[in-house]
């Protein structure tokens, strides 16, 4: 059974409004916004990561959830695996401690389980915030006429992965977005009153915008000239259709992905500006379902692989 046949079997005990239908990245309960996500060491994180950045991107990855919702982080529960390994753990407590100061925001609980020696570490943490006054946009909010529009840069992450895996030359402009990726927390809570749905882009540009189509019951046409590629993924990939498919299906950006009638272009520009954010349009939404990928004007196939998927 995969991720998506899992969560079809678990629509039918979650029938509370607040869990959204599982359609959606995150929890609403009474103004609160609610999120859980799970990294597993060998799917998630390599063997031999800093134990200090493995804590940055789980409280990261947490904390991009919310900024989807536009809410404002007010604190963690942290599950943690004991493995054995006392100076890992101290290591992992330190970069904990650095990243959610970095953030404002309290450890308020948790849990912790021994596991066999040796065996994969299992890290999850529970991210809390306050929804913001017009509520948090949902996936599922895309109308027919919406422009697509993602944040920052896409395939950092990806290209990342590979040069710590040694296989492409490494620059610290995707080492860092691997390892230390920066929730969009600012930017959400700003564009929430111009938006009308709003997810992050974690396991890939292409499968995070069929989700949202999925969700929305729409077709969403992505443009794949449009996707922004940041000059060092450039700098070791050439600027081809090949290259713009792998980085739009690479996922682990952590950028955020928004619907919004185009009446609304000039006041979202003029947000991500003042914020010192880019944003770029990269598609549109239409009457039927799923994804459509053009290039240059010229409709391409879909890759075999849209994005991660456990």
């Amino acid at each position: 059974m995969n991720e998506a046949d899992f969560i079809a079997r678990l629509r039918a005990i979650a029938t509370d409004p607040a869990a959204r239908g599982l359609a959606d990245d995150a929890a609403v309960f009474e103004g609160l916004v609610l999120t859980h996500d799970m990294i597993v060491e060998g799917v998630h994180f390599l063997p031999d990561e800093r134990p200090q950045d493995v804590a940055w991107k789980l409280v990261a990855v947490n904390l991009s959830d919310l900024a989807a919702k536009g809410a404002v982080p007010v604190g963690v529960l942290l599950g943690y695996s004991l493995a054995g390994d006392d100076a890992w753990d101290a290591a992992f407590a330190d970069g904990l401690d650095i990243v959610l100061r970095r953030y404002g925001l309290p450890l308020l609980g948790g849990d912790t389980v021994g596991v066999p020696a040796g065996a994969p570490r299992s890290l999850g943490l529970t991210a809390i915030g306050r929804a913001p006054r017009e509520g948090a946009p949902a996936r599922g909010g895309v109308r027919p006429g919406d422009q697509l529009w993602v944040s920052g840069t896409i395939g950092n992450a990806g290209v990342g992965l590979a040069m710590r895996l040694g296989e492409v030359e490494a620059n610290e402009t995707c080492l860092a977005a691997y390892s230390r990726p920066q929730p969009q927390l600012t930017l959400g809570q700003a564009l929430v009153p111009h938006v009308h749905a709003m997810m992050d882009v974690s396991d890939g540009l292409l499968i995070d915008a069929e989700r949202m189509a999925a969700a929305s019951g729409c077709e969403i046409t992505l443009m794949i000239e449009t996707v922004p590629l940041s000059a060092a993924l450039l700098a070791v990939r050439p600027d081809v259709l090949d290259t713009r498919l792998a980085a739009a299906s690479a996922g682990d950006d952590y950028q955020l992905l928004f619907a919004a009638d185009p009446d609304q272009a000039a006041a979202i520009r003029e947000i991500a500006a003042g914020l010192g954010v880019a944003v770029a349009p990269v598609g549109h939404a239409g009457v039927g379902e799923g994804i459509a990928l053009v290039h240059r004007a010229q409709r391409v196939a879909r890759p075999e692989r849209l994005g991660f998927m456990h």
